[in-house]
């Protein structure tokens, strides 16, 4: 047996992308940033920022990330680490590893302030199958996440 989970919270850098396979299914791509912050040996503050990618094939999520998700929305994640091949223009063999939603294995959670409201939405798909209406957002204003992180880009 074995297990293959991702978890990210961080920061979204650049608004979401969403494209259309063709069977008309609805793709969202966007990168995330964490960041880890320490004292050098000679005191001066130092910093390691990592980008992940992220792509979302679950449908209700994709509906989340397309109405709610922006550049600067701290996210938090679950997912699987997929290594995916890819030949670039110059003939060169690539590879990109990414954090795949998709299916029954994967959450998604706004944890800062959507629409100017206190509230966070989440989705997780392992409790709604493919269920794309706003029925299935949580958005209760009780909820609320506090993480003191500033975004490092």
């Amino acid at each position: 047996m074995s297990v293959n989970k991702a978890i990210i919270v961080g920061n979204v850098t650049k608004d979401p992308e969403i494209r259309s396979a063709s069977n008309g299914q609805e793709i969202a791509t966007f990168s995330i940033a964490t960041n880890q912050k320490w004292k050098g040996k000679d005191g001066s503050p130092q910093e390691r920022v990592e980008w992940h990618r992220v792509v979302v094939f679950s449908q209700g999520l994709v509906g989340i990330v397309k109405n709610y998700v922006k550049k600067g929305s701290k996210l938090y994640i679950e997912g699987q680490l997929q290594t995916r091949k890819w030949t670039d223009k110059n003939g060169v063999d690539k590879y990109t590893t990414e954090i795949v939603l998709q299916n029954f294995n994967s959450t998604l959670q706004i944890l800062n302030r959507v629409d100017d409201d206190s509230s966070s939405v989440s989705y997780d798909a392992s409790q709604n199958n493919n269920n794309t209406s706003d029925s299935s957002i949580n958005n209760d204003s009780s909820t609320k996440v506090v993480i003191d992180d500033e975004i490092s880009f």
